[in-house]
This record gives structure tokens, C-alpha cells and sequence, in this order.
């Protein structure tokens, strides 16, 4: 038994290679550890793990304005760093190889859409009013986790190199946001897949 799984481990590599799946990394919105298959020739899916990046300060307040921890409670400023960001995509492919007249390796163009789970730590400073009190308030802080969930779109082009397992990659799309409120964002990111 311990024969067939290490023959079988061995083997992985070689016979993946001819469906072009591949791990790498992404530089880009989200900053991401990606990881693609192909299903058929021109469809694949994509799952992706990373640092989602924030977003602008307006967004931070509002929301702390709309959820104040009471109801004397007034904003005075945040921070906020990455969170986790994870992908589900899929997408269709078309060879573009003969448009561009590339001679080595072949390109892929490539559009789809997934779903996409971002979270953001934010400190949230803010002073509380209190009636008969005079004067500045001490500030108090409170952390809190934002969720954003909601679908994405996308569409890019990936070069897959004749001689060397790898492939570049760059897209851009778009992210709605649904969850915790409405908001769009802009994305996109190049990178890098080894393929196996």
C-alpha cells in the first residue's frame, strides 16, 4: 500500500502537467496565493488566499457612524490593516495566440466571474458625551472585524512559456460588495503560476 501511494505521488506532477494546473502568487488587489485547474479545455476555476487591502477612510467612518458602540458615542479616527481575503472564480478561456503572432508558447485571454470573502481589523478611536460633563472627553478605542462578501468579475490574459513550467498572468475587475453594505472596488494584479 505504501508502494502504490508514494507511485502515485510521483507520478502527480507529470500527469497534471498536460492539464496546466499551476500554483503561484499574486501582486495586486487582493495579494493573493493563487491556485488554478482547467475542468475542460477553455474553462477552469481558481481559488485564491490573501491580504485584502482596505478601504478609503470615508468607507471606515460611516460605518462606525451607522453601528456607534452607544448612542453618545462620536468618531474621532480609525486604523486598519489587511485582513483575509479569499477567492472562488471561474473563467472561460480563448486562445489569442495567431492576434498577437506569437511564435513561442501560446496566449490565453480569459474573462469570469467568483465570489469573494474580504476582511479588514479596524481600531476605531472615539470620545463619549455625557450629559453634565464638561469639557474633552477622554477617547476610548473599540476593534472590530469588517466583512465584505460579494460577487467579482474579471478578465486578463495569461502567456504560457513553451519550454518552462510557468505562466504570467494579468487582469483586472471588479468587486460588489453586498455584505456588510453596498460598495464597488476596482482590482486587478499581475502574476506568476508554476505549473505541474
Amino acid at each position: 500500500m505504501k508502494y502504490r501511494i508514494l507511485f502515485i505521488l510521483i507520478l502527480l506532477p507529470f500527469l497534471g502537467f498536460a492539464q496546466e494546473r499551476g500554483v503561484g502568487i499574486r501582486l495586486g488587489e487582493p495579494l493573493s496565493i493563487t491556485y488554478k485547474d482547467f475542468i475542460e479545455d477553455y474553462l477552469s476555476y481558481e481559488i485564491m488566499i490573501g491580504g485584502a487591502g482596505v478601504n478609503g477612510s470615508d468607507y471606515y467612518r460611516k460605518h462606525f457612524e451607522n453601528n456607534p458602540p452607544s448612542s453618545n458615542a462620536f468618531y474621532q479616527g480609525h486604523s486598519a490593516s489587511r485582513g483575509i481575503s479569499l477567492n472562488f472564480r471561474m473563467a472561460l478561456h480563448e486562445d489569442i495566440t495567431d492576434i498577437f503572432e506569437i511564435t513561442q508558447g501560446y496566449l490565453l485571454g480569459y474573462g469570469g466571474a467568483g465570489v469573494q470573502l474580504r476582511t479588514t481589523n479596524v481600531n476605531y478611536s472615539y470620545f463619549q458625551s455625557s450629559p453634565g460633563s464638561p469639557g474633552q472627553q477622554p477617547f476610548l478605542s473599540i476593534k472590530r472585524s469588517n466583512i465584505d462578501l460579494g460577487p467579482e468579475v474579471f478578465a486578463g490574459a495569461e502567456y504560457y512559456f513553451s519550454e518552462t513550467p510557468l505562466n504570467v498572468f494579468v487582469e483586472v475587475g471588479m468587486f460588489l460588495e453586498l455584505i456588510d453594505r453596498i460598495n464597488f472596488k476596482g482590482q486587478g494584479g499581475i502574476g506568476v503560476r508554476y505549473l505541474f
